[in-house]
């Protein structure tokens, strides 16, 4: 278990998630104005959790709540082994993300954000850090976007690799051509771009353009079709992992990029140059890790990324 102070080789070595934590308010049963139940989440939280959960050494930075949500959130983090030293609170609200779930559990979400304390976030200085992942809502709503934005910046001149999953909200976009422009700046500096295919479409930037510009690698997340990786040397992909019938898909893509992150870490390929090296068997293996993470995840009712023990031992059936 990662203690929440860490030593100094845990810092350097720790992975940095930094966005947006939240409580999706989700339906406990699949019709029409069923009861809601608080689910802890958010793009960048549920990445400290699955990231957490893999064993790898992991930190949250955000602004939380000093509401009951917000004390949930911070023991789900320590809970799950994420360091919280990096965390800000404060007297504001938390962020409230209403889900509802298709008949196939396809989950859309609808978002009360004004006046949250995610969006608050102070720039933190320069935490030590071996990587940094940014995206979802955090990219989109000021004063924290650019915050965020602008350590994604200096982490990348640093020498520290950055991983970038939009996740767009296009319902909370306000000036489109200026997030785009937000993203193309972090993606042209980060290791690791990794997105849906709903984001490509809306960003309006094909995987081989994010190559051009700078990105080390380009992963697209296809639901049922499963993932492709893009690189300088070719495409790889995989299946979906089909193992697990599905409950939801809350969560899927966030733990596909925390699995990826947590492959580059156990294979110490957190580095532009070491990912742009990656063969395409390399490729397949970490693809085919974040596949079978998600489909563990998309098997239980919300955000619920597996443990390394899940992994390596699963329950029997």
């Amino acid at each position: 278990m990662i203690v929440s102070s860490g030593d100094g080789a845990e810092r350097s070595s720790t992975i940095v998630s930094a966005g947006e934590a939240l409580v999706d308010l989700v339906p406990i049963e699949q019709r029409p104005l069923a009861p809601l139940a608080p689910r802890l989440g958010g793009g960048p939280y549920n990445v400290a959790v699955g990231l957490g959960r893999l064993e790898v050494p992991t930190a949250m930075l955000t602004r939380l709540s000093s509401d009951a949500f917000g004390d949930a959130l911070v023991d789900r983090l320590t809970d799950s082994g994420v360091r919280t030293d990096l965390l800000q609170r404060g007297d504001e609200p938390t962020t409230l993300a209403v889900v509802t779930v298709d008949e196939v559990g396809h989950a859309r979400y609808s978002f009360h954000v004004e006046g949250t304390a995610d969006r608050l976030v102070a720039d933190p200085g320069e935490p030590e850090m071996a990587a940094l992942a940014v995206g979802t809502l955090s990219l989109l709503l000021e004063p924290g976007a650019s915050m965020y934005t602008e350590l994604a910046r200096r982490a990348a001149a640093a020498g520290t690799f950055v991983s970038l999953d939009p996740n767009i909200r296009p319902a909370l976009v306000g000036d489109a051509e200026v997030v785009r422009a937000r993203l193309d700046a972090i993606a042209a500096v980060a290791g690791l771009v990794k997105l849906s295919d709903e984001d490509a479409a809306w960003w309006g930037r094909e995987p081989a353009e994010l190559l051009a510009a700078g990105a080390g690698a380009v992963v697209v997340t296809r639901g049922a079709e499963g993932l492709r990786a893009f690189t300088t040397t070719g495409v790889v992909e995989v299946p979906a992992d089909t193992s697990r019938p599905v409950v939801d898909t809350i969560g899927a893509g966030d733990s596909v990029h925390a699995a990826l992150l947590a492959h580059l870490h156990d294979h110490d390929r957190l580095d532009r140059a070491a990912v742009a090296a990656m063969s395409a068997d390399d490729w397949r293996a970490a693809l085919e890790f974040a596949a079978r993470v998600a489909g563990w995840t998309c098997s239980r009712a919300g955000a619920e990324p597996p443990t390394r023990a899940e992994l390596t031992h699963p329950p029997e059936s």
